[in-house]
């Protein structure tokens, strides 16, 4: 258990957002009957499972302990309402600590969200989602929660680089442009340098019998693609493949033979 003295302005529900309890805890353990405070009362604090209590020692700095503890000299200084960064031997801080299923980092010149996540193995997504992050954009000495699974997500992430396009990155990692399209839900081909793609991984059901390539197991279907041009038809398209236009019309489920400058057309199955 902690204490914290009661400042001019305090109330119960803002003790209990500061510490992450509810009012109902701290009037509990503290046997209050109503919400009044008094300036200088103490009151007891419930711990919570993420926060350590640090002693201070001799030479100690919030600086050297923030280092020690992956953390910042500001959350330090808010977490324990200091009015300032001088320290005494025996005082107690309170210290945020990760949940076990996750770590703390601290972001360095040079980081970007696609590194951080491939160093931890895990993904830009999850690690926006659980610090809830609206851009991909990182500030030096920004803390950020990094997601510990075990889990394997089905597909993998790959930041765009000068020169690429979606044909080369389907290419690279066997898959098709379609989709890529699809799995990140790209209303066109057009990419940005920086930009993180969703690439799917191809997986083999061993649960469906069939023939394939390595003789057992069924491999999901991968198609060449190719994007509509100005002046395009489907006749134009299934000569230059070596197809038909049926085929085209069936691999892509069309109801009529119109087609739109950027579409992507499955054109053929790639065996």
């Amino acid at each position: 258990m902690k204490t914290y003295t009661v400042q001019k302005g305090d109330t119960l529900y803002g003790i209990s957002k500061k510490f992450n309890t509810t009012v109902e805890a701290i009037k509990s353990l503290n046997n209050l009957t109503t919400n009044t405070l008094s300036i200088g009362q103490q009151l007891v604090i419930p711990n919570n499972e993420n926060e350590i209590t640090y002693t201070v020692q001799k030479g100690d700095s919030l600086y050297s302990i923030a280092k020690k503890y992956n953390t910042t000299v500001n959350e330090l200084i808010s977490l324990n309402s200091l009015t300032t960064t001088t320290l005494y031997p025996g005082e107690t801080l309170i210290i945020k600590t990760p949940k076990k299923d996750e770590i703390e980092y601290l972001v360095k010149g040079g980081d970007n969200l696609y590194s951080i996540a491939k160093k931890y193995n895990t993904t830009v997504e999850a690690i926006k989602e659980i610090n809830n992050l609206t851009s991909n954009l990182l500030s030096v000495g920004q803390i950020l929660k990094i997601p510990l699974t075990s889990q394997t997500p089905n597909y993998q992430e790959y930041e765009v680089k000068k020169g690429d396009s979606l044909y080369s990155i389907a290419k690279k990692y066997n898959t098709t442009v379609e989709s890529i399209m699809n799995y990140n839900n790209l209303p066109t081909t057009i990419l940005t340098v920086g930009q993180i793609l969703r690439i799917p991984k191809i997986t083999t059901d061993s649960n469906i019998i069939g023939k394939s390539c390595y003789g057992t197991g069924y491999v999901t279907p991968k198609y060449e693609t190719y994007t509509v041009k100005r002046g395009d038809n489907l006749y134009s398209i299934a000569s230059r493949f070596n197809t038909t236009v049926n085929n085209i019309i069936k691999l892509n489920n069309l109801t009529s033979t119109n087609l739109s400058i950027g579409q992507i057309l499955k054109v053929r199955e790639i065996t």
